[in-house]
């Protein structure tokens, strides 16, 4: 006799809270549907099929990874070891077969005569109407047409789903044009995620926020997935609002810490006991100093440098403890080992681990007695290491310096102190061991960094600099590699197949194609058969002309670098740290911002019998689960940082109305060339065909490389002027465009805009080639 309701029945009941229908998820009677409606796409295989296909070698089974240029356009990556068929093109929509971006699919190969290549043509989806199949097929035909048939790849069709991997997408609502309607479509932050249909009332409330969004479903005769609302962000193109889907769309885990997790930080007031010392050596007689950029809380490191009875020198690199107040396993471990790393944005840091340590108790301040994990060497005025000792201690720093502060000291004639004598005496070694390192062939590479200065009040970016290195950022850079070489060669002789290292594979001589015809166009020889030759090659790479050459071919020998990853010793044979020229490498001195330095310090601590080993830190499966985990973390933080700096120049050119600077081009292609501008650390294209104006004479030559437009010819690296708008046509999607002033090509150019600082232009510019 109990009356019972369905979750959808009941929710549609609550009439004073209509919001809440919006929120159901969107599971729609199928059948139904596929009554009234043509069928769109092929049926997916069940699982037990697609299983006994990819036995018996009928399916493969791979990544799917959408094109974020071409929505009818994907690869799929395939699992296995077999190099044959590594990558897989999926062309079509009727190909792509619902799969989204990241799922687990599984292909079967179309015959060789069905091949295609990828496409050159960008594709964004545009369709407003749900059925607007036919326009897609003109499309494809479009992607065929242009396809090189040189370029031909294997080629298949996604036949089944194996895993889907959906998540909460970001976005915003494309509003449906028919008045008082409920459907509508949502348009993903994400370019390779498709749109999804969604049901709501409140759109006239929804349209211009930012919203997040969840896939229920995607039907067979539906040319998008359905999906429901989830929340709204708040108003798209305000600071918190980007920087939250900023967060979410690159999955960095940014909320509060829990109470389970901050239940596991010390009781304040908290102080260093007798037992804390039991196995530590007491080094607060030490003139330990740190050096950190300006506003720096979390300081990982701190440094001294002392001259000993024998006439050697003692040098001492100290890390934060941190792996005494985070233990293994509890809350906050899991917590730290989750987030992986620190993430800086431009106005915000996501702690790896809670304020308490990152701040106060790890942080190595000027203020008080510090917990620190010391790597101390005996040197030889040579910078030769005599010694090297690891010791759990107990340091105050004498100093928190910041790197220009640092440098003062030591150009300083006047100072003399004991913290300046140690930074000299550092310096001095520092300069030896980057040498040492550099005949070894360790490469010095450029990326160039920018720096916003804020409004105080508005916090909008009121400048835009690159960032200035001095001395002592290599300084400090040359201890800090020194540690890590030191600790991972203690760490892996202890624990051959369980340490944590970190590696950094050569690139494949291809990658540097660009490059080395980039120095010959310039009468420049590139050599790449060793770091070692890539390294004395740049260092020769000079043109007395033109000064900014050689920073322009590391900023490019930089793109042609694989990424560094962390793996665990036991589960590879490769070591070598191409970039760095080591044998072996890991991180030791950045524990409050990456968890690899914790594992680190653990191993090193179990090596040294300073704590006891827990099962997890000898297991070498566990320990590559950490390694896949960190590496996907890094590259999140990395993407977000970029995305941070992006959005941040964008808001900094909202302000400038527009501006025209000097850049170099840093690559040609076949219809525009990409420009760098050395004063803001900006790159952006210059596009010479584009939609409703005339298409000008282009003549793209490959080998040199070179872009011929009309009569004026660009090659890499050439000098331009060029004008700097923000395009905040599309809200979601807002760029920085760049339009060419110099040279001057008749139809091509913009006019003259006056400077970034708001001065009219005085006279035109000599160009260099």
């Amino acid at each position: 006799g109990i009356t019972a309701y369905t979750c959808e029945e009941y929710i549609k009941s609550l009439i004073a809270n209509p919001e809440l229908v919006d929120r159901l998820a969107c599971i729609s009677d199928e059948q139904n549907e596929i009554e009234n409606r043509r069928i769109i796409f092929s049926e997916h295989i069940p699982l037990s099929r697609l299983q006994q296909g990819i036995k018996s070698g009928a399916y493969l089974q791979g990544t799917f990874r959408a094109s974020r240029d071409n929505y009818l356009e994907a690869t799929v990556w395939v699992h296995g070891d077999a190099d044959v068929n590594k990558e897989i093109i999926i062309q079509g929509l009727k190909n792509l077969n619902r799969a989204i971006h990241e799922d687990i699919v599984a292909v079967e190969m179309l015959s060789k005569d069905q091949w295609k290549a990828l496409s050159s043509i960008i594709l964004q989806d545009e369709g407003q109407t749900e059925d607007d199949v036919e326009n897609e097929e003109e499309k494809e035909k479009l992607i065929k047409s242009a396809a090189n048939k040189s370029m031909l790849k294997p080629s298949g069709r996604v036949v089944g789903i194996i895993k889907r991997n959906w998540r909460p997408y970001c976005g915003m609502l494309s509003k449906s044009q028919i008045k008082e309607a409920t459907k509508h479509l949502f348009t993903p932050a994400d370019r390779r995620i498709p749109r999804i249909r969604i049901e709501t009332r409140q759109a006239s409330v929804l349209e211009g926020q930012r919203i997040i969004v969840a896939i229920d479903g995607w039907p067979r005769s539906s040319r998008y997935p359905n999906g429901h609302f989830v929340r709204s962000l708040g108003t798209a193109g305000d600071k918190e609002t980007e920087t939250e889907v900023l967060l979410l769309e690159h999955d960095v885990p940014h909320q509060p810490f829990s109470q389970a997790v901050l239940s596991f930080l010390p009781k304040m007031p908290w102080n260093i006991t007798e037992k804390d010392m039991k196995y530590r050596e007491d080094l607060r007689y030490l003139c330990v100093c740190s050096v950190d950029p300006p506003g720096c809380t979390d300081i990982d490191d701190a440094l001294h440098c002392r001259d000993i009875d024998n006439g050697n020198l003692e040098v001492g690199v100290h890390i934060a403890d941190v792996s005494y107040f985070i233990r293994p396993g509890n809350a906050l471990d899991q917590e730290s080992a989750n987030r992986g790393t620190t993430v800086y944005l431009c106005e915000k840091r996501i702690d790896m681990v809670p304020d308490l340590l990152s701040s106060n108790l790890c942080s190595l301040r000027s203020d008080g007695d510090r917990l620190a994990f010391s790597c101390i060497w005996e040197m030889n005025h040579n910078a030769e290491i005599l010694n090297t000792k690891f010791t759990k201690s107990v340091i105050r720093s004498k100093a928190s310096l910041t790197y220009a502060e640092a440098q003062m000291r030591i150009d300083s004639t006047s100072m003399n102190d004991d913290i300046t004598k140690s930074l000299r005496g550092l310096n001095k070694l520092a300069k030896i061991l980057k040498k040492h390192r550099i005949d070894k062939g360790a490469l010095t590479l450029s990326s160039p960094e920018v720096r916003f200065h804020m409004d105080s009040e508005t916090h909008d970016p009121i400048d835009l600099q690159t960032k200035e290195l001095r001395e002592t950022n290599s300084m400090v850079e040359e201890f800090m590699l020194l540690a890590n070489v030191s600790v991972a060669e203690k760490i892996f002789s202890e624990f051959s197949e369980c340490a944590l290292l970190r590696k950094h594979p050569a690139p494949p001589l291809s990658n540097y194609d660009v490059l080395v015809k980039a120095a010959k166009s310039k009468n420049l020889e590139i050599k790449t058969d060793s770091a070692k030759a890539l390294a004395d090659s740049l260092d020769k790479a000079e043109s007395s002309s033109f000064p900014y050459l050689n920073t322009l071919l590391r900023i490019l020998a930089t793109r042609c670098m694989m990424q560094a990853v962390y793996f665990c010793s036991g589960m590879d044979s490769d070591f070598h740290h191409y970039g760095l020229a080591s044998p072996i490498y890991t991180h030791f001195t950045s524990p409050i911002r990456r968890y690899s330095d914790i594992i680190v310090h653990r191993l090193l601590a179990v090596a040294i019998g300073a704590d006891s080993t827990y099962p997890e830190l000898m297991d070498k499966q566990k320990l590559a689960e950490i390694c896949k985990n960190l590496n996907y973390r890094h590259k999140m933080a990395q993407y977000s940082q970029r995305a941070s700096v992006a959005f941040h120049t964008q808001l900094f050119f909202k302000s400038k109305e527009i501006v025209s600077e000097e850049g170099y081009i840093l690559f040609v292609r076949k219809n525009a060339i990409v420009v760098l501008i050395p004063k803001f650390g900006l790159e952006g294209t210059v596009f010479f065909v584009e939609k409703d104006k005339p298409k000008p004479r282009l003549f793209y030559n490959d080998e040199i490389p070179s872009l011929t437009v009309e009569d004026a010819c660009f090659c890499m690296f050439d000098k331009v002027k060029v004008k700097i708008t923000l395009d905040a046509s599309n809200i979601q999607h807002q760029k920085i465009c760049m339009a060419l002033v110099e040279p001057e090509i008749p139809g091509i150019n913009v006019l003259k805009q006056k400077h970034a600082n708001g001065e009219p232009e005085q006279k035109k510019c000599k160009l260099d080639n």
